[in-house]
């Protein structure tokens, strides 16, 4: 295939979403920023290995899989972490916050005060507010009185986080409502840590920084990357690790976690599209409320 890169995946900076290439090279994207690449006729996906090193079997991994690790590397990589609650004695702070995604889709979740709203930039999350802010413990025991208490996930999968974007209210107040009202409902239980300094509601919104204000609605996204295949498109928004593409099929939507593992080179066939697609369907279904 020539030259070819392996992608890290994507993160956020002050400017925007970059895409990160092992060795450290770093790609800034910007909005009608032309995204193309293709993976060689025969290629395999491999294993990306666990904090900072390689597979040391080179597993072949699914072309589905987000994680682009084998199980192993994957056991590695989640042990020592904060989402598997093995760093109990991390002294750094931490902040609790509530994030909205869409309608119906609203989440509570726990980010290192030192990150600011890398997090939730990272989650994809159209609006948010912080909770309260205090040591990871007591950060924990109130993301879990939230859960208990008023029945809020911790998670949202990014499928649903895709399927709504089309249809997310046109203002800042309106995109905010459900997280206000969560946030009121949070500050009134009672069984808070005492450590925990609770925070008032300031509406932190990300519409404009995803560029999803003045992008077409996406018509699907890519289940996966194929050998052979490949896309060319311009970006018009970029969510999460999600990138919205204009391309020859419509606005579609890249995961970029999905081009980990990857051997990519150059697009050879111009505006092309070559990978398969998950088609959204009609809007849809939204609760009455969230309690």
């Amino acid at each position: 295939m020539g030259q070819a890169w392996k992608c890290s995946g994507l993160r956020w900076s002050a400017d925007g979403p970059v895409l990160v290439w092992d060795g450290g090279r770093a790609s800034a994207l910007s909005w009608g920023k032309r995204v193309a690449f293709e993976v060689g006729e025969g290629g395999v996906r491999t294993c990306v290995g666990a904090r900072g090193h390689p597979c040391p079997v080179g597993a072949v991994v699914s072309g589905r899989s987000t994680g682009a690790r084998c199980e192993e590397c994957a056991r590695l990589d989640r042990a020592h972490s904060v989402a598997a609650d093995t760093l109990a004695d991390d002294p750094r702070p931490y902040h609790v916050y509530v994030a909205w995604f869409g309608p119906g889709l609203v989440k509570v979740g726990i980010t290192a005060l030192e990150r600011g709203s890398a997090r939730l930039l990272e989650q994809g999350a159209v609006c948010f507010s912080w909770l309260g802010r205090g040591p990871l413990m007591a950060a924990r025991r109130t993301e879990e009185l939230l859960r208990a208490a008023l029945g809020v996930p911790d998670r949202i999968p990014y499928a649903e986080k895709r399927a709504v974007r089309a249809f997310l209210p046109a203002t800042e107040a309106e995109r905010a409502a459900e997280i206000e009202d969560l946030h009121g409902r949070a500050l009134a239980l009672s069984g808070w840590p005492e450590s925990l300094q609770r925070e008032a509601f300031v509406a932190v919104d990300h519409l404009e920084v995803f560029g999803l204000h003045a992008a077409s609605a996406a018509v699907g996204e890519v289940s996966e990357l194929v050998a052979g295949g490949g896309v060319s498109g311009e970006l018009v928004a970029a969510a999460g690790p999600d990138l919205h593409l204009a391309t020859s099929r419509g606005v579609v939507v890249l995961d970029t976690r999905l081009m980990t593992g990857w051997e990519l080179g150059p697009v050879t066939a111009g505006h092309s599209f070559a990978l398969p697609l998950r088609e959204f369907k009609g809007e849809p279904h939204q609760q009455d409320g969230l309690f």
